[in-house]
């Protein structure tokens, strides 16, 4: 249990560690093609914007500076209608084409089921974004090649919404590229926070960390650690420790506390988990939302069974333990197929993170193990003196040796 409580600390600062900003590059307002008024070093991946907005008529002229880290890689740039995230995100993304291998530059958008990686990502046309005019050249210029660090630039004139300037930038690069399908980016935190929000009149950046960022982060803590780790703890401590002696009913108030205090603070996880859904409009992520209010139900009706606990000499007490263990386990187990669940939502399946849970979550199941041996060898030997003492084997030998004592 120390070992669990030890990789438990361990996950929550692991999640809650923040990008690094420091892989910033500087930012120019000149190129070969053109010269822009204004431009910005995007926090992550040596990546930079430069760009010209006419107000006169919501007019975007863009340039977006990255580089490869592959060669036979992708780096794609695109701006999220709704909220700073990758999901929904309308995306053009350049690659090496697998004929002839010149740069080619292909829409995408980025639904949720991308991040599930269960069919490969197709190019689609951006029908609600009024993309003018786009093109992707290799610094270097017709002689240059696709390698590890080979910088590109993809320019975009954009037809905005008149007095909406305040735009969501994504942008990422990944290794591969399975015919015209780019496949997942890296998925390290620093990845992960390819996010800017700019408002192109004014030059102004909003924080590189959005709230929404920061409400998946603390959801995903919170929901790791009591749905997936104090409510299984809590039932190993009911399950194995009250038959303890020695305790007394020191097991029942450990078990209460930690269950209670797991469901409140899993009912905060889940709260802001409904929030995150009111913030991402047409995002939907529709088996982890179903197993949340799934877990959350059964969580309710568990706490809410200690209302209506008959006691001990009660004829419905019986039934009301059934009901207790079945709610219980189906809690748990639902409880942690959903942690699972939400890390793939989040795109960290295979992440540090997630081997951090799982190193955790095996601990608590191997202590479990243990116990459970130990109460088979315990059962199994009392078993056996009782079956003795019924055929009177333990009482007749104790009969004779307090014989031969007495002559």
């Amino acid at each position: 249990m120390a070992m669990a409580i030890h990789h438990l600390i361990f996950l929550s600062l692991l999640l809650a560690s923040c990008p690094e900003l420091a892989s910033s590059a500087h930012c120019t307002t000149a190129t070969l093609a053109k010269s822009f008024q204004k431009c910005t070093s995007l926090p992550t991946q040596q990546a930079s914007l430069a760009w010209t907005f006419h107000a006169r008529n919501a007019t975007l002229d863009l340039a977006f500076f990255g580089t490869f880290i592959s060669p036979s890689g992708w780096v794609g740039w695109g701006i999220n209608p709704t909220s700073a995230e990758m999901t929904g995100t309308r995306a053009l993304i350049a690659f090496p084409d697998p004929n002839s291998g010149q740069i080619v530059l292909l829409p995408f958008i980025l639904d949720p089921t991308v991040k599930l990686q269960k069919a490969p990502l197709l190019s689609r046309p951006l029908d609600d974004v009024h993309l003018l005019s786009s093109s992707a050249t290799l610094y270097g210029g017709k002689l240059a090649t696709v390698h590890n660090g080979a910088q590109i630039q993809i320019y975009v004139t954009l037809k905005l919404t008149p007095n909406k300037t305040r735009i969501h930038f994504v942008w990422n690069r990944g290794l591969y590229v399975q015919g015209y399908s780019p496949t997942i980016h890296p998925t390290t935190e620093n990845d992960l926070s390819s996010i800017a929000t700019i408002d192109v009149l004014s030059g102004s950046a909003a924080s590189q960390r959005s709230n929404i960022g920061t409400l998946k982060t603390v959801h995903g803590i919170i929901n790791a650690i009591t749905w997936g780790i104090l409510l299984p703890a809590g039932a190993v401590i009911a399950r194995y420790l009250r038959h303890v002696q020695a305790l007394g009913p020191t097991w029942f108030y450990a078990h209460a506390g930690i269950q209670l205090s797991a469901f409140f603070l899993g009912t905060v996880g889940f709260g802001i988990g409904i929030r995150l859904g009111e913030l991402s409009p047409g995002v939907v992520y529709g088996l982890h939302r179903k197993l949340g209010f799934a877990a959350f139900c059964l969580g309710a009706l568990q706490t809410l069974a200690l209302l209506f606990r008959p006691r001990a000499t009660n004829q419905f007490r019986k039934y009301w333990k059934s009901y207790h263990h079945l709610v219980g386990y189906a809690c748990v187990v639902v409880g942690v197929v959903n942690v699972f669940q939400g890390f793939e939502a989040m795109g960290l399946g295979r992440s540090y993170e997630k081997l951090s849970y799982c190193l955790c979550l095996s601990t608590l199941i191997g202590a479990c193990i243990a116990l459970e041996v130990n109460s088979w060898v315990i059962f199994c030997r009392k078993s056996k003196e009782e079956k003795m003492r019924r055929e009177g084997l333990i009482g007749s030998s104790e009969k004779e040796s307090g014989t031969y004592r007495l002559n």
